[in-house]
């Protein structure tokens, strides 16, 4: 008997139409990857290869063309508490203090002021943050403002939590130190994510599954299964990393002279029929 996936994508592509003529682009196409729950899976891709498109359509903030999302079964359609979504960019509303700010998700579920004080303190203690709740973002270092984007969104006790390039923006002492901190707090809570980055290293240290992407149109081009012991010191630096390492960085490698062939021969092409 088969275990229901967490969140399934299947066979999803995504179009869009090219402005002032009857073409369309294609961003995304066929894709189908499974996550069980609990899980954390991390997508690698080169460069304009859909990533952000496809975390647009795990939050619902637009429909694949064809294909389907689904969450315990159910489709996605739209926005939704079930789903906590971190981007590179913190986010945080300026007005409001970081216990503020984790509180604005709880206050859609309907909970007291005073029910969303104890869940928001107990929340930014989790990332690290404990008395911490009465500053403002601008009195809080990128590494805290992002620790306070992770507590917001797990608040509301989503049930799968979307990460696009979260760490992408820090400096590199910083994003390992979180990289640590968000494996702890996977550990912790059980949640199951699905991280997007263009970092290999940041892939390989985080994730149990890296899938990696082809370049545009998005594809799945292989799912590599990582097993590391990150308990160990100085990780990266172990043989085995260093093997995972190569074999994404080939796979990614290729598909980035991939694009630049198929740029250099519609450049060529467009010369042509000059």
């Amino acid at each position: 008997m088969s275990t229901l996936p967490k969140l399934r994508l299947e066979h999803v592509t995504k179009q869009f139409s090219v402005r002032g003529s009857d073409e369309t682009f294609t961003a995304l196409d066929d894709v189908s990857i499974d996550l069980a729950a609990g899980e954390f899976l991390v997508l690698v891709g080169p460069s304009g290869c859909g990533k952000s498109t496809l975390l647009d359509l795990l939050g619902g903030l637009s429909e694949p063309t064809s294909g389907r999302i689904l969450l315990d079964g159910r489709s996605v359609s739209g926005p939704g508490l079930d789903r906590g979504i971190v981007f590179q960019q913190y986010a945080l509303l300026p007005w409001r203090t970081a216990r503020a700010n984790v509180e604005f998700g709880l206050e859609a579920k309907g909970l007291s002021k005073k029910q969303g004080r104890v869940l928001a303190d107990d929340y930014l203690d989790l990332v690290g943050l404990a008395g911490f709740g009465d500053r403002y973002p601008h009195e809080l270092s990128g590494g805290m403002k992002q620790r306070v984007a992770i507590a917001r969104s797990l608040a509301f006790d989503p049930e799968v939590l979307l990460m696009d390039e979260p760490f992408a923006a820090l400096d590199a002492q910083t994003r390992e130190s979180l990289q640590d901190e968000l494996l702890r707090i996977w550990r912790e809570t059980g949640k199951t994510i699905l991280f997007i980055t263009h970092g290999i290293d940041e892939a390989i240290y985080l994730g149990q599954r890296v899938a990696v992407l082809t370049s545009r149109p998005g594809r799945v081009k292989t799912i590599v299964d990582i097993d590391i012991d990150r308990h160990v010191e100085d990780v990266r630096s172990g043989e085995a990393f260093r093997q995972y390492r190569h074999v994404i960085w080939s796979l990614l490698h290729s598909e980035v002279e991939r694009a630049r062939d198929l740029e250099l021969g519609a450049a060529t092409a467009g010369v042509e029929h000059v």
